[in-house]
């Protein structure tokens, strides 16, 4: 099944986020309290449960948020979907707005993790309809 495995928010850019067990997203903002809320393209970031689970393989031991993602979903090839993409979360939809990121020169996440794998393996969307999420909310794409 897809679903939330994991909701992650933090009050500033460029540091590990913290788990949660609801967020609020608003309406063309993002999750509220979140640092990278705002009016622009990179509303909400996911990254996938199984990317997550390859990192950890390799030794690191990393908790949910520890790459800035704000929700970990199961099931989906994240980095695989198409730019405007809709996904359906909980009460909440988002549009897949960019594929991966140029990462901060030796950020937070940097020095706590050693690499990132959101430039490759996460995804950003801006928030089309508000509502909550929770942990083990279905996740459904969205024709």
């Amino acid at each position: 099944m897809n679903k939330v495995i994991a909701i992650c928010t933090s009050k500033q850019k460029g540091t590990a986020k913290v788990m949660v067990d609801e967020a609020n997203l608003i309406y063309d903002f993002g999750i509220e309290g979140d640092a990278h809320a705002g009016k622009w393209h990179r509303q909400v970031s996911l990254l996938a449960l199984d990317k997550i689970e390859d990192f950890r393989s390799s030794g690191a031991n990393v908790e949910f948020g520890a790459f800035g993602e704000n929700l970990v979903v199961e099931g989906f090839e994240l980095n695989k979907l198409p730019i405007g993409q809709k996904i359906q979360v909980g009460e909440t939809l988002l549009e897949l707005t960019q594929i991966g990121k140029k990462c901060h020169d030796k950020c937070a996440i940097f020095y706590q993790v050693g690499k990132c794998i959101m430039p490759t393996n996460g995804i950003f969307t801006k928030v089309l309809v508000g509502g909550k999420v929770k942990v083990g909310d279905r996740c459904e794409l969205i024709d």
